[in-house]
């Protein structure tokens, strides 16, 4: 489509929220990944801070839509609470059946941008990076969509100031705002990275793409038909449930896995018209606890600490404590993370090493992998303080208006005690409602519910016992969440 400056270029941002982040564990795990956490003073998540910088994005004949969301499954809910905290109505939340990498990912924001009849232009982002300068950030956008809108495909390319070894490079052919884009490089050995670095002309590969929704999809279908025509069958077998649109599972499970970089992106260069616009806003993808480290602010000796931490003879080193106090004397270089069930130590130059801890947690099925000892849930989220061989305390929290799913446990009996709010409890036929100090006895077996029907959180201390404690142990018979029978 030719860009045509007297009128309006409708955008609409693409948030890619599926990511699993790995090299972050402790703090991120399999059920609360780094998206979804705040690693900054903003208080933000980075997926927040994602859907900010989208919002930014502002200019002449510049109109920015509601955001679609890419993301898993099991993180819908999480994805809906942060996005309403941040007062953002999304276009559709696209919750993907199975992990089939970002190729199908983003050809389902296209097929479903396209379903409003206009061709937009797609502002992609990943959900987990983030920008120090959030203003040129917006600006460097709003630059690539005016680019895009041609029907070229823009990228966003930072430009070095170190030899990185953990990101991919671009290639320009000459300079300017939007150069031409030579090639793509793979992520380069130390000294290719100093070569790069001493030559010029190289950008890091932020994994920022901007481009109409046709564009994608004529080139997906140039360079990969099978990913184009799998997804679309899958699409068409969507579900709607409110915001959330559900592709056939059995269809995506189909759909052949594939990065966008490795679909699409690095066949460009010289068959399709793909441009960059150079990106120096700050910008940092979050990769490992080094990435965390860079982005920190610092004392004087390179130190950056976040929670309960003190510190001596320490240099350039990263602490991170969430729950106690955490004391560091005589080491350089290093990252320590403490969370309630797990430490981490490593050589800060070493971080990207960690999702080799995190392979060694999968392969012995250990708890650690997937869910942190506080686990969220749409209703609110519980804390599993203590246990023991036939006993489990927790302390649960239910947000106002919300409720837990109507249920019972084969192997397990519970006590509640009401610490603050109000609770509605569903007891067999009884139902009673419950203040603070007040408590009730579930006994084995008898079908139950927990709700909150006051204005303020409620929030209680759970004590569990019988003979197995799993919470695999429910039977679902009604539930708000969609969540299924058993589970």
């Amino acid at each position: 489509m030719p860009n045509d400056t007297s009128q309006t270029l409708q955008i609409t941002p693409v948030i890619m929220a599926g990511g699993s982040g790995t090299r972050l564990w402790p703090l991120s795990r399999a059920g609360y990944p780094k998206q979804f956490l705040v690693l900054d003073a903003s208080n933000k998540s980075l997926f927040q801070q994602a859907v900010r910088r989208m919002a930014l994005v502002s200019g002449a004949q510049l109109a920015v839509g509601a955001p679609i969301i890419v993301g898993n499954e099991e993180h819908r809910f999480l994805m809906l609470d942060q996005l309403r905290e941040e007062n953002v109505q999304p276009a559709a939340v696209l919750l993907e059946p199975s992990g089939r990498n970002t190729a199908p990912a983003l050809t389902l924001a296209a097929l479903q941008a396209l379903e409003a009849g206009q061709d937009p232009v797609l502002l992609v982002t990943p959900a987990d990076q983030t920008a120090t300068d959030e203003p040129a950030f917006a600006q460097a956008l709003a630059r690539a969509a005016r680019a895009a809108a041609d029907g070229s495909i823009v990228i966003l390319g930072v430009q070095p100031d170190r030899p990185e070894t953990g990101y991919g490079y671009i290639r320009t052919n000459a300079d300017g705002d939007t150069p031409t884009v030579a090639r793509f490089v793979e992520k380069p050995d130390v000294d290719t990275a100093k070569r790069y670095l001493a030559e010029g002309g190289y950008a890091w590969n932020s994994g920022l793409f901007v481009l109409r929704a046709s564009t994608w999809m004529a080139a997906l279908e140039r360079f990969r038909p099978d990913i184009a025509g799998a997804t679309r069958i899958a699409f068409a077998a969507r579900k709607l449930d409110g915001p959330f649109v559900r592709p056939g599972a059995e269809a995506f499970a189909a759909v052949p896995s594939e990065s966008v970089d490795y679909a699409v992106m690095e066949k460009c260069p010289g068959a399709l018209p793909i441009r960059m616009v150079p990106l120096a806003a700050g910008w940092n993808d979050l990769g490992a606890w080094d990435a965390v480290w860079q982005v920190a602010v610092k004392d004087a000796q390179g130190n950056a600490r976040h929670g309960d931490a003190l510190m001596h003879e320490a240099h350039n080193t990263l602490v991170h404590a969430t729950s106690r106090l955490v004391s560091v004397v005589g080491l350089d270089n290093v990252v320590v993370v403490e969370t309630p069930d797990a430490v981490l130590v490593a050589d800060r130059s070493r971080s990207q090493e960690v999702k080799k801890i995190v392979n060694q947690l999968g392969e012995q099925q250990r708890g650690e992998h997937e869910l942190h000892r506080k686990v969220h849930r749409p209703w609110g989220w519980y804390d599993s303080i203590d246990s023991g061989s036939r006993f489990q305390v927790k302390r649960i929290l239910v947000k106002p208006g919300a409720s837990l799913s109507l249920q019972k446990h084969h192997h397990r009996a519970e006590h509640w005690i009401v610490v603050s709010g109000t609770a509605e409890v569903t007891c067999g036929e009884r139902k009673v409602l419950l203040t603070e100090n007040q408590s009730t006895y579930i006994p084995l077996g008898e079908v139950h519910r927990l709700a909150n029907p006051g204005k303020v959180p409620l929030e209680i201390i759970e004590v569990q016992s019988g003979s197995y404690l799993g919470e695999d142990d429910i039977v679902r018979f009604e539930d708000t969440y969609g969540r299924a029978p058993k589970g």
